[in-house]
């Protein structure tokens, strides 16, 4: 990886997943939610001369879709853009010909997507690609299965455990805080090459005041992320318990909308009062799996979205999504919740997530809970591979609504929470401060309710 947070809210792999075409019937549509789809390009990419080199021929691959599929923000001359480091790639691949590695354009395309100035648009090397196709695709990976923030210097608080993994089975806890490895004062490096190396490891951590050891081996576990459901312990609203369902990512293998609606069900038969949806740190995903899961808390929306010489309408409602009036997905067991909402978000939160969050918000179906959104709210991209294995992520798509008004790049939440290193603290200490307001918001409305019901 490259250090750089990578933020997607439309992560489409052309050539990979195939696209339905406008003649297939409602009927055909599998009954969970349809996974990315990849729609056809707008124009061609650019012919790539067989005699090229690989760095010639990665470096012309980005060159078609900056001519034919980009439809972001940059006012940037892409032709001139494309002209100045096509020869400086030539410069540097100078005396190699046909053998100059796709490799050596990676840092040229590199400078060049930089130069277009539009943050979304990258490119990902092919550790990052290949992390993504299994994402996308529910592939396997090596890996422990908790994610961490920084804490004290390094990167070794538990924010997350994923269900089945490593982590999850040796007993580590979202909290937990990493201060040893191997007996030697902990390091993010060195449990990253014990990752790397599928080695055993012994971990210290502290639980809470409490320190704890722990064995732990990195194992070869799926990479998809689904959403999960959980209750808030001790916590009641005050016409029930108080139900939450986590969404890590909207990239898991087209299962993500068809959880969420089935969560939903269950929080309802679980007798839940009040539901807290947490879009913390997720970063994105399939726009379509995004809308559907939608659909679960807002009834209705709409939105237009403009890409390179053309614009199309999508509507949502139901747990269905028509694109120019064709149903391209929908869920087979739709649900709905009316009752008191809270959505979490933080610094982390982009993308789709953002879509997400904002149409809760502006519908009013409920409260956002947090801080304020990555800001990546009002595009969407596509995912292309290219030579050598690396992978082109470029913005194909900007929004707006129906009427004109433009999709906001940044959603900030009707209620702030706690955030940085204050919030980390007290995550170590067992205390989630956002998953608090965010109760707090929903004993609120219910007692708004409550009130509007008595005056009637």
């Amino acid at each position: 990886m490259k250090g750089r947070v990578r933020h997607s809210s439309l992560l489409l792999l052309a050539a990979l997943l195939a696209w339905p075409g406008a003649a297939s019937a409602a009927a055909a549509i599998p009954a969970r939610p349809l996974g990315a789809l990849a729609a056809p390009p707008v124009t061609a990419p650019a012919l790539v001369r067989p005699t090229s080199s690989p760095a010639q021929q990665a470096f012309e691959q980005v060159a078609g879709r900056l001519q034919g599929d980009y439809a972001g923000l940059s006012g940037v001359d892409r032709a001139a853009l494309i002209q100045e480091y096509r020869a400086r790639l030539e410069a540097v691949c100078q005396g190699q010909g046909q053998r100059c590695p796709a490799e050596t354009a990676y840092p040229v395309i590199e400078a060049q997507l930089t130069a277009l100035g539009d943050p979304h648009t990258f490119l990902q090397w092919p550790d990052e690609y290949q992390d993504f196709v299994s994402s996308a695709l529910g592939g396997q990976r090596l890996q422990f299965g908790f994610k961490l923030a920084e804490l004290d210097g390094e990167r070794r608080l538990i924010t997350e455990v994923v269900p089945g993994s490593a982590a999850d089975r040796a007993g580590l806890r979202r909290g937990d805080v990493l201060w040893q490895l191997a007996g030697k004062p902990y390091r993010y490096s060195d449990l990253s090459d014990a990752r790397e190396s599928a080695a055993p490891i012994t971990l210290g951590l502290e639980r809470q005041g409490q320190r704890l050891s722990v064995q732990l081996t990195a194992a070869r576990t799926a990479a998809a992320d689904p959403p999960r459901l959980s209750w808030v312990s001790g916590q009641r609203g005050v016409q029930g318990r108080t139900a939450v369902i986590r969404i890590p990512t909207f990239l898991s293998a087209g299962e993500v909308a068809a959880r969420v609606h089935e969560q939903v069900g269950q929080a309802r038969s679980g007798g839940a009062g009040g539901l807290v949806v947490d879009l913390r740190g997720n970063t994105g995903g399939s726009l379509l799996e995004c809308d559907l899961a939608a659909s679960a808390f807002v009834p209705e929306f709409s939105r237009v979205a403009h890409s390179a010489g053309r614009q199309s309408v999508t509507r949502v409602a139901g747990g269905r999504r028509w694109d120019d009036g064709v149903l391209v997905g929908r869920v087979s067991r739709p649900q709905e919740w009316s009752g008191p909402l809270a959505v979490l978000v933080d610094e982390a939160s982009a993308s789709c997530a953002e879509f997400f969050a904002y149409e809760v918000q502006r519908s009013g179906r409920g409260v956002v809970v947090g801080a304020p959104t990555s800001g990546v709210g009002n595009t969407a991209t596509r995912v292309f591979p290219l030579v050598g294995g690396a992978g082109l992520q470029i913005t194909t798509l900007h929004y707006s609504k129906p009427g004109g008004q433009a999709y906001p790049v940044q959603v900030r939440p009707d209620l702030s929470a706690q955030s940085g290193e204050a919030f980390l603290r007290a995550l170590a200490q067992g205390r989630d401060l956002t998953l608090e307001a965010g109760v707090q918001s929903l004993r609120r409305q219910s007692m708004a309710r409550s009130a509007v019901q008595r005056a009637e």
